[in-house]
């Protein structure tokens, strides 16, 4: 990683020799200018940030919603719902069978295609639902003697105390929203509705590509492999930044979650 950082801000000619190790070889953010300039990278890196922000909300909210309620044992047929999603775990329909349901959604070609198909992650609402269970029970009652509803309950008691689980949920979800590319490839198929990991991926093929039409391998005053390492760095930091604010909720949030009380 620090040779494709160094690669990224290091002068074509050094690039080119080999010269570049862990450290920039005469720094230049040329790469950089390239980019960030680029109206292709700045349009996925744009469908990027919106599949993972809204999938992410749509995602933790569902997951939230149907962890406390599978974790009330008063819900009606709890266990044979939780067979469900447990179901889908083992055993999935497969590349084709989905892709039929997203074209006859009407999804292809929509950023949808994107979020809807897995917004509640079985895996993710089995730790929020054990979370929910190490929260005592009193806690409930009380609400419900000072005239509590259900949703006042969950939102101003049940959702502060599980903030751990939900951040680290959260975490979850935003990275693989945000690495995701294999469904773009498959149900998008207009290059202004990309993500940036498919653009990434374009950018790291055309190496092996010499018909590549990626505008910004055709400048000639960068090193091919400086312009590839910057791509990866842009395409890396932005989770890379988020981690720290939800680390802290990372290890308590999977530890509670994961086991029962």
């Amino acid at each position: 990683m620090l040779n494709i950082v160094a690669k990224s801000l290091s002068g074509e000619s050094y690039v080119v020799a080999g010269d570049v190790g862990i450290w920039p070889v005469h720094f230049t953010t040329d790469a950089y200018n390239i980019v960030l300039g680029s109206p292709k990278f700045l349009s996925s890196f744009r469908n990027s940030v919106l599949i993972t922000v809204v999938g992410t909300l749509i995602n933790v909210t569902l997951t939230v919603f149907t962890g406390y309620a599978l974790s009330r044992s008063r819900l009606a047929g709890q266990k044979f719902i939780m067979m469900l999603f447990v179901f889908t775990m083992l055993f999935q329909a497969g590349i084709m069978p989905t892709y039929l349901v997203i074209k006859n959604l009407g999804l292809i070609n929509s950023l949808w295609a994107l979020m809807l198909p897995g917004l509640v992650s079985p895996f993710n609402m089995i730790i929020v639902r054990l979370y929910f269970f190490n929260i005592p029970d009193s806690l409930e009652e009380s609400g419900k003697m000072d005239g509590a509803s259900n949703i006042r309950i969950l939102f101003s008691i049940m959702m502060p105390m599980a903030a751990p689980v939900i951040a680290t949920t959260a975490l979850f979800c935003a990275v693989e929203y945000w690495n995701s590319y294999f469904d773009a490839l498959m149900y998008i198929s207009d290059a202004k509705k990309l993500p940036l990991q498919v653009f990434l991926r374009e950018v790291i093929m055309s190496v092996s590509d010499a018909s590549s039409n990626i505008e910004m391998m055709a400048q000639t005053q960068v090193a091919q492999e400086s312009i590839r390492g910057a791509v990866v760095v842009a395409a890396t930091l932005p989770i890379v930044l988020v981690y720290p604010f939800l680390q802290r909720f990372f290890v308590k949030g999977i530890v509670l979650g994961a086991v029962k009380g």
